[in-house]
């Protein structure tokens, strides 16, 4: 059987990969009772991912003619005499509406149908979701008929749920792990603990001798003291950053010129002061916050991929929020109108940065809070749409958007505007989802 290009404007292309086969019709009966019978319409359905039953509706509706399909026998009917020429027009039609992405032309899309009862083809190969016209008559026939999915959006979210269980499991499991061998290693050096009294009782003797002998161990000694113990302990330790005020001085000093770090540097002489020390923490923080930025900006200039910043991530310095505040700017810095249509074409970023851990789809609500904040009025307008197209790829569940505004009201109040703005996206969600429970 002869085979086609699927869509009309790949039919020169002798590469191109879909393909369905050649439209075959045979004309039956006469008089008021004759009929056309589009004799492949089950393998022409099969090869463009859709079933045969709306094919042969688009044709009637089409044709303003009555048409049908049998399930048992495959057999597609169009009342009345009609050209293969002229159905196979119709077909493309079929194929640019309902079938072609409309980003990237791709045909592999599925159907899906919002909470709203609206009609979407996400795109499997772009990830694009196409909002298709609902005035058009199929429509209605493809609400009340609507294809087998193969898993639901519900069910996904299921299956996300039990996953992040099981990690949790097994980090109990680890935890559980490190205990007892903390417990097996004090039980080990239980022995060598007993000789401490007698080595101390010997000390004790010598306490006539000369001050020389009761001098605090030397530099040398201590370090190797303590590099014994990082190495006996080095499986239990949990790494943390500093933040006593000699570690912000250290890494100030690291980080600002000499000039600038005499002038925010305190006195070692004079009595601490929290409020300086804690600007002078935040200056150092902000100065890193920008040279993360920088760096992730010239890695994203350079056209990496999702899975290239997958693995960059969690090799740059600060922490999870100071990175995620910088992957926002170097994404959408300097964006003012369009905000929510850059998320559209950068969201495989968005999604790789939002399953780094438990607590990154929070972080990721937080960044969009704060790039609101100092962006202009036309970014603000366009959260509500930022937020829908990042639940509707899956990124952001439910139950994370709901806890992010609710804490928000609470923090900021009701007057602010990114609530308000907010406001109608988490009505729809909510209202949505009690639709969902009732049904």
């Amino acid at each position: 059987m002869a085979l086609l290009n699927i869509g009309a404007g790949n039919s020169d292309d002798a590469f191109y990969r879909y393909k369905m086969p050649r439209m075959v019709t045979k004309i039956e009966g006469r008089g008021n009772g004759i009929k056309t019978n589009i004799v492949n319409m089950v393998d022409i359905a099969k090869a463009l991912a859709r079933p045969p039953a709306y094919t042969t509706k688009y044709f009637g509706c089409e044709l303003g003619a009555q048409s049908k399909f049998d399930e048992k026998t495959g057999t597609s009917i169009v009342n009345g005499s009609h050209d293969t020429a002229k159905l196979a027009g119709l077909l493309e039609n079929f194929i640019k509406k309902y079938v072609q992405c409309y980003g990237c032309g791709n045909p592999e899309t599925e159907i899906l149908i919002t909470k709203t009862q609206m009609i979407q083809l996400k795109c499997a190969a772009c990830g694009f979701v196409s909002d298709v016209d609902m005035r058009d008559k199929l429509t209605t026939f493809i609400i009340k008929n609507p294809p087998e999915q193969k898993k639901g959006s519900k069910d996904k979210k299921a299956m996300r749920r039990a996953e992040k269980e099981r990690l949790k499991e097994g980090e109990a499991a680890d935890e559980e792990l490190k205990k007892q061998k903390k417990e097996a290693k004090k039980k080990g050096t239980s022995s060598s603990a007993k000789e401490g009294p007698v080595k101390a009782s010997s000390s004790k003797k010598k306490t006539s001798g000369s001050d020389e002998d009761r001098t605090s161990p030397t530099h040398s000694q201590a370090d190797e003291e303590e590099a014994n113990d990082v190495d006996d302990d080095d499986d239990d330790v949990q790494w943390q950053t500093d933040t006593s005020l000699e570690a912000a001085r250290q890494r100030i000093q690291e980080q600002l010129s000499a000039a600038t770090a005499d002038m925010v540097m305190l006195s070692t002489n004079e009595p601490e002061k929290p409020k300086e020390a804690t600007k002078a923490v935040e200056n150092g923080n902000s100065t890193a916050r920008v040279t993360l930025t920088d760096e992730l900006k010239k890695n994203l200039d350079k056209g990496i991929s999702a899975k290239q910043l997958q693995s960059l991530l969690p090799s740059l310095s600060g922490s999870a929020k100071e990175k995620m505040t910088a992957l926002f700017e170097a994404l959408f810095g300097g964006i003012e109108k369009g905000f929510a249509k850059e998320v559209s074409k950068k969201i495989k970023y968005l999604a790789v940065a939002a399953a780094q851990d438990e607590g990154s789809q929070l972080l990721v609500l937080q960044a969009i809070e704060g790039f609101c904040g100092k962006s202009s009025s036309s970014a603000l307008k366009e959260v509500a749409l930022v937020l829908k197209a990042l639940y509707d790829a899956d990124i952001l569940e439910e139950e994370t958007i709901v806890q992010w505004y609710q804490g928000g009201l609470k923090g900021a109040g009701r007057g602010s505007q990114i609530w308000k703005n907010t406001k109608p996206f988490i009505d729809w969600l909510q209202s949505a989802e009690s639709e969902t429970e009732e049904e």
